[in-house]
């Protein structure tokens, strides 16, 4: 098993254990053996068949849930790598990030949030710890996957820290973690790198797959601050080579870009917030890892415009618009015969309604579809 060589910022390979006491293993650190969970996990798999941005139907090279979470994770693990800290974690948090989103991506989430409005709502990310503490069901001894508390701390502040634990009483019960987790500590940096690099992977990943999509051209982005530099780069190549080509490695440079502009930033603050140990980072102002002020502004000005001509581009909103419709009518009449379709023991005849929550939001896109066409 691999020894604690990491830096003093890092998480240490010596967890503080599990909600459950188990064996240790010989073979894997803890932090490995919860990233094999995820990777073995049911809600792992369905993120195969769940929309990024487009509806997993549309075409068989679109980003999905998955590719997604296979991104963020190698560029998490490039970052992890660079500061020397907790690999393994790293990977495992951002292989998790997204195990609780719905079919249809966050079309599907405002739907059923609407549904469960008198419920307690819906989330993506607690929905994410309802399935890795009580929705996988794959051992004798517990219910969930019983990952390290480390994992969870990480998971549970994707966004940082949690200044409000209503949602999340709301929708997992009250101090479900028992006083394990310190909701107010700023989280780990590996929980951090974890969070950026989904912004990465999205941001440079969804102006590929727009590009690809028709939605907008080069031309288009080409005024983006820091795309311009880099287009203009490349603009003897596309015609030396192919459009298709070139904008493969512009899309590299994006996030090699982006990657630099972390590393460089990231290890400012550390200095000047004089970070020396991991305690320090839990007492630290949130968020440590981020972009600089230059890049911060290229990564809204990005997102304001996939918004603009993506998200809201009118071949994408008429399929999540169709989406949203969907996750409607498969909860209102799921819930006209809720027995039929998820098992309600005595105990839980109170929260069907999150029962059903939790039966469709763990549905990918096609099986969606096709028990809607069947039960409407």
């Amino acid at each position: 098993m691999q020894s604690n060589t990491f830096s003093k910022l890092s998480t240490p390979i010596r967890s503080k254990g599990r909600f459950y006491k188990e064996k240790k293993s010989n073979l894997r650190s803890p932090y490995q053996r919860d990233r094999d969970r995820i990777l073995h996990s049911t809600a792992f798999r369905r993120l195969k068949h769940k929309t990024q941005v487009f509806v997993n139907t549309s075409g068989d090279h679109y980003r999905t849930r998955i590719t997604h979470s296979l991104e963020v994770s190698q560029i998490a693990r490039t970052l992890s790598k660079v500061f020397n800290l907790n690999e393994d974690l790293t990977e495992t948090l951002s292989l998790a990030h997204d195990l609780g989103h719905t079919p249809f991506g966050h079309a599907g989430e405002e739907s059923l949030n609407e549904c469960m409005r008198e419920s307690g709502g819906f989330d993506h990310n607690i929905q994410t710890l309802r399935i890795v503490t009580l929705l996988e069901n794959k051992y004798y001894n517990f219910k969930g996957l019983n990952l390290s508390f480390e994992t969870i701390d990480g998971l549970i502040k994707h966004n940082g820290p949690i200044k409000d634990i209503k949602k999340i009483d709301n929708i997992l019960g009250k101090n479900y973690f028992k006083n394990k987790i310190n909701f107010n500590y700023s989280p780990s940096l590996e929980a951090q790198i974890a969070s950026i690099s989904d912004d990465i992977a999205y941001n440079s990943h969804d102006l590929e797959d727009g590009l690809n999509a028709k939605l907008f051209t080069l031309k288009d982005i080409s005024e983006l601050p820091v795309l311009k530099n880099l287009i203009k780069k490349h603009k003897q190549k596309i015609i030396k080579y192919s459009l298709d080509l070139a904008l493969r490695q512009i899309i590299r440079d994006i996030i090699n870009e982006m990657v630099q502009d972390v590393i460089s930033n990231t290890k400012k603050n550390l200095k000047k917030n004089n970070i020396k140990t991991i305690r320090d980072v839990y007492k630290s102002k949130y968020p440590l890892v981020c972009f600089s002020n230059k890049m911060r502004l290229f990564v809204e000005n990005v997102k304001f415009f996939l918004k603009e001509n993506m998200y809201y581009h009118n071949n994408v909103i008429h399929r999540t618009n169709l989406g949203k419709k969907i996750i409607k009518g498969l909860f209102f009449n799921i819930k006209k015969n809720p027995k039929k379709f998820v098992q309600i023991h005595p105990s839980n005849r109170r929260n069907t309604d999150r029962l059903i929550c939790d039966y469709i939001a763990g549905m990918t896109d096609r099986y969606a579809i096709n028990l809607y066409n069947k039960i409407k």
